[in-house]
């Protein structure tokens, strides 16, 4: 099942972007054998999508396709790591092909966009800057694979 992070804004070089690469690419090499990824990036231009209105029709645009649909959102369900992980290790097996992860702008989601969810998701209840949310599920997506696999880098 390949993923697919749907992102409101640019992420420009620097160590936020060196992070996500580093974890997607831990991800592809740990979630091959599983049956998951690779994890793409798209990104919806902020200067294109100042409101949840304007960025709604790029974001419904960028979801075609994928059978599954994760928007964050803080007042979306807190999840554990473990659970994260057989989540989309149980839509792999119901045969879901793209899971699409949904990373809004400053102001949230419109309806459309969260309407198309499967799962709205919370990295708890405080406010997160939107270049460390993308850094914190990168991180969370590898953390998955690795819980699937095995690995040693989630300790229960």
């Amino acid at each position: 099942m390949q993923l697919k992070i749907c992102a409101v804004g640019r992420l420009r070089a620097g160590p936020e972007a060196a992070l996500i690469d580093d974890y997607l690419r831990r991800f592809a090499k740990t979630g091959r054998p599983l049956g998951l990824g690779p994890a793409t990036v798209t990104e919806i231009d902020e200067r294109k999508a100042a409101t949840p209105e304007a960025a709604a029709p790029a974001l419904v645009s960028a979801l075609e396709g994928c059978d599954r649909v994760i928007t964050l959102d803080e007042r979306g369900r807190a999840l554990t790591s473990r659970g994260f992980a057989d989540m989309l290790a149980h839509w792999r097996d119901d045969g879901a092909r793209t899971t699409a992860l949904v990373i809004g702008g400053a102001d949230g989601l419109h309806a459309d966009v969260l309407d198309r969810a499967n799962l709205s998701m919370s990295f708890g209840k405080m406010v997160w800057p939107h270049m460390l949310v993308r850094v914190m599920l990168a991180e969370q997506i590898y953390r998955a694979a690795g819980i699937l696999a095995g690995t040693p880098y989630h300790r229960d």
